[in-house]
């Protein structure tokens, strides 16, 4: 499963708008310091893709920028 934080994708700027403080309080507060990319969505899909990886079963993987570790209010 591949678990979405705070990504730049329409549903998210319906919700915060862009060049605003809000927007800026939100990249912020995650660790890495921005807001996720879908770029960063599909390199975690395509982790699970590789037949390198075939033996991951069963796991969460946080595409959040360490989001899920602190407090983010959106």
């Amino acid at each position: 499963v591949v678990a979405p934080g705070p990504i730049q994708t329409d549903n998210f700027w319906d919700i915060v708008e862009k060049g605003s403080d809000r927007e800026a309080k939100v990249a912020q507060s995650i660790p890495v310091g921005r807001l996720g990319t879908t770029a960063d969505v599909v390199n975690a899909f395509l982790f699970f893709c590789d037949p390198e990886t075939s033996f991951v079963t069963g796991q969460t993987l946080y595409v959040c920028g360490g989001a899920s570790i602190g407090t983010l209010t959106i």
